[in-house]
C-alpha cells in the first residue's frame, strides 16, 4: 500500500508560483471560502484540489477495486498569502457566497499576484513582498471526473 503524501509548498517568486499554480490548477472553491484580512495583510482560501500528482496511477487502499468508477482524487487544500496590502476582484460577486469558482492559473503581476478563474473571474492580490503557503488538509476522496481543457490549437475539434 502506498502512503498518500500531502503537499506543503511555499512560493515567494515567479518560478515558485508556476509550480504552485500547476498543483492548484482546476481547484474548485465557493466564493465564501476566500477572505482578505487587511489588518493581518493576509489572503486565505480553502479549495477542493484535484490531485494531479496521482492522476496517472491507481488509488491505494481498499477502494482500489473501484478505480473504474472513481479513479481520481481530490483533497481540501489551504492557501495562505502573506504580505497582501490590497485585494481586487473581477468577474464574480462576493455576496454570492455559494457561487463555485474554478481556479485556472496564478501568475505574478507587477506588485503582486493574480488568480485567474474560469469564466474570466480574477483576484488580484497587491503586495510587493508576498509569500504563499499551500498545504493539503485532511484525507483525499475519490472522484470520477478528471478536469480537461480544450486543445488551444483547435486540433481537438477536427473530425
Amino acid at each position: 500500500m502506498t502512503a498518500i503524501t500531502p503537499i506543503r509548498l511555499r512560493a515567494e517568486d515567479e518560478e515558485d508560483l508556476k509550480v504552485v499554480s500547476a498543483c492548484l490548477q482546476d481547484a474548485i472553491l465557493p466564493v465564501g471560502d476566500m477572505c482578505f484580512q487587511p489588518d493581518e495583510k493576509r489572503f486565505v482560501m480553502v479549495v477542493n484540489r484535484f490531485r494531479w500528482e496521482s492522476a496517472d496511477r491507481p488509488r491505494p487502499g481498499p477502494t482500489a477495486d473501484d478505480d473504474d468508477l472513481a479513479p481520481y482524487e481530490r483533497v481540501h487544500c489551504g492557501v495562505r498569502v502573506e504580505g497582501v496590502t490590497g485585494a481586487k476582484l473581477r468577474g464574480f460577486d462576493l455576496k454570492d457566497r455559494g457561487q463555485l469558482l474554478e481556479l485556472l492559473s496564478m501568475e505574478t503581476v507587477e506588485g503582486g499576484v493574480a488568480l485567474h478563474f474560469a469564466g474570466g473571474g480574477c483576484v488580484r492580490l497587491d503586495g510587493p513582498s508576498w509569500r504563499m503557503v499551500v498545504e493539503d488538509l485532511g484525507e483525499p476522496w475519490p472522484t470520477g471526473c478528471k478536469p480537461c481543457h480544450p486543445d488551444e490549437t483547435g486540433l481537438d475539434r477536427i473530425a
